[in-house]
């Protein structure tokens, strides 16, 4: 069985039939959208989203300054700038 990861969860056809209606029963939690009583997909505010892609983006910054962490650096003079 899955495990649904949102405190509302909506068939898609009532997401077909009255999108704004979920957006607004959600009050900007995730919506888990079900196709035959599985898990589709899950719809979040577009902050949210916003917010997710960040995280990654940080996260994928903080494995690359872990690889070059041993690195030397190069001295430069500010003037040579």
């Amino acid at each position: 069985m899955q495990r649904v990861e949102a405190a509302l969860s909506v068939s898609i056809s009532d997401l077909r039939k009255s999108p704004s209606s979920v957006i607004e029963s959600a009050q900007g939690e995730p919506v888990a959208i079900l196709n035959h009583n599985r898990i589709m997909a899950y719809m979040v505010p577009a902050d949210v989203y916003e917010a997710m892609l960040d995280r990654l983006d940080d996260l994928a910054l903080i494995e690359i300054a872990k690889e070059r962490a041993h690195e030397e650096g190069v001295p430069v003079h500010i003037d040579d700038l």
